[in-house]
Formats: C-alpha cells, structure tokens, sequence
C-alpha cells in the first residue's frame, strides 16, 4: 500500500509535522501538531501517547522520513506521509 492510500485510508491518527516552529508558523496541516525533528529523541513518551498511526510530515518528506525511521525502531506505529501541502490535500479529500 502507498503512502497516499495509507492515508487516505486512516481512521483517526494524529498528524504531526516535524518542521522547525517557523515553517510551521507559516502554514500547517489543521489539526496537526509540531515536534521538530530535533526534539523527536526527547519527546517519545508524548508520541507514544497520540493516537496511532502518526502520520509524519514536513516540507519534503526528508526529515518526516528519518522521524518515521526512528520511531518505527521505538515500536511507534507510523507512516512517512511526505510534503505537509500532500497531506493536507490527502486529510482535505476525507470531509
């Protein structure tokens, strides 16, 4: 399965872009929540208490693909979505 039809296919499961404060200040999935990527290490409990599968996300997919990577290795159930401009049009296309 894709990453598109994975998303297009989750009930519930919480967006969380893993941009700096400021990229995120500048537009945003609604509804998502920002940890940086830098923070990710030190916020694994916080993740593991969202409601999974965490659908990650920044500008390009890079740095939500090393998120995805790292916390798939700490049993976080989770799915690169890419660009957030992707998954907001995905979670857009739902209502």
């Amino acid at each position: 399965m894709s990453t598109k039809e994975e998303i297009s296919k989750s009930t519930g499961g919480s967006i969380v872009d893993v941009r700096t404060h400021q990229e995120f200040m500048g537009g945003s999935v609604s509804g998502s929540v920002n940890i940086p990527l830098h923070e990710i290490p030190h916020r694994v409990d916080e993740l593991k208490q969202m409601q999974a599968p965490l659908i990650l996300c920044c500008a390009s997919g890079n740095r939500s693909g090393q998120a995805a990577n790292y916390l798939s290795r700490q049993g976080i159930d989770c799915i690169n979505g890419g660009s957030w401009l992707e998954v907001n049009y995905l979670t857009q296309q739902e209502v």
